[in-house]
């Protein structure tokens, strides 16, 4: 009987540690983390630096605007031709969503830009999911919703 006993308890260890070990290895980014990928995101756009931009968009990233829908390249050849100019994004409040690999952010943001030659201050609720490879985050979804109201501080 004290031999079973044991045993078992040496399996209950053992499967202790094994799942401790999963635990540590599997740990996921911190909300810090991700909010950092998105500030940056904002600032590359600002400076129009499509190297970094390119690096972090997924390959089959799709956005979507006001205006229309696209992918990865049609929306790298827009900020670098500044036909969409990013110059600010005030962040208001940011809210993330970790689904295994995946994160969304919502982020309520004030945007200036500069669209067409014409400078434009618009209130948006921002959607990105990203996605994680190879040990990084890639942004594989961009919407902007546009907000009728301006008081866009409440979290969304």
């Amino acid at each position: 009987m004290k031999t079973i006993m044991v045993l078992l308890l040496g399996f209950f260890l053992s499967q202790t540690l094994v799942a401790q070990k999963v635990q540590a290895v599997s740990t996921p980014p911190t909300l810090d983390e991700l909010i950092h990928v998105s500030t940056q995101k904002w600032q590359w756009m600002a400076d129009k630096n499509t190297d970094s931009i390119q690096v972090l968009f997924h390959d089959k990233s799709v956005f979507v605007h006001m205006g229309g829908s696209w992918g990865k390249q049609k929306e790298l050849d827009v900020i670098k031709t500044g036909g969409i100019w990013y110059k600010k994004a005030e962040i208001h409040s940011t809210d993330v969503n970790i689904i295994g690999q995946t994160a969304i952010l919502l982020s309520n943001i004030t945007l200036l830009a500069e669209v067409g030659g014409n400078e434009v201050t618009n209130p948006f609720t921002v959607t990105e999911v990203y996605v994680l490879e190879d040990h990084l985050w890639h942004l594989a979804s961009m919407s902007f919703t546009k907000l009728l109201t301006p008081s866009i501080q409440d979290k969304p």
